[in-house]
């Protein structure tokens, strides 16, 4: 049985929070999140504070109650703070732009990428050689920085390519004559 699922999540202040039986809205300054809820969930909210329980004794509902009790508390997170991810380029003539709702990144390839950003989510470039993808949506922006770094994963001999900036590329030793 998960303990996780009950210790209540606490409401931060400024956060309008909407609860119907199968879903859950919340708006703050970041923006508005929305979750459709799981059969074997059930969420309640007593003054500022929500509970997650599960709706029957099973291992399942147990886990879907831990589960959703942290993915509440992201959307919370998010909407109030929000989440960042930041990627760094590294190889000779890797740099990358961003401009609008998309990504420009020049990568070693014979033409440069456009990665179009989706509703929710910036990105910006502090230097030519990172990237700082931010919103209010946790997985949105895992999403997104997992996609951008696709486009050249880090390389173990040379260490080229997109990563992310607490990564550490395990470096291989070159072939010996």
């Amino acid at each position: 049985m998960s303990r996780i699922a009950n210790v209540p999540v606490a409401i931060p202040k400024g956060v309008e929070t909407s609860l119907s039986d199968s879903k859950i809205s919340v708006k703050g300054s970041k923006g508005n999140l929305n979750l459709s809820l799981h059969n074997l969930v059930a969420v309640a909210q007593d003054g500022e504070e929500l509970k997650v329980s599960a709706r029957n004794t099973s291992r399942e509902a147990g886990a879907m109650a831990g589960t959703f009790r942290s993915l509440i508390n992201n959307m919370f997170l998010g909407v109030t703070e929000g989440f960042q991810k930041k990627l760094e380029l590294q190889g000779v003539g890797y740099r990358a732009k961003a401009g609008g709702k998309s990504v420009n990144l020049t990568v070693g390839y014979s033409h440069p990428i456009d990665y179009k950003l989706p509703d929710g989510v910036t990105a910006e470039t502090p230097s030519q050689t990172e990237i700082v993808i931010s919103g209010a949506d946790k997985q949105l922006v895992g999403q997104v920085a997992a996609e951008i770094r696709k486009f050249r994963p880090p390389e173990p001999y040379k260490g080229k390519g997109i990563r992310y900036a607490d990564e550490r590329v395990f470096r291989k030793e070159a072939k010996k004559k």
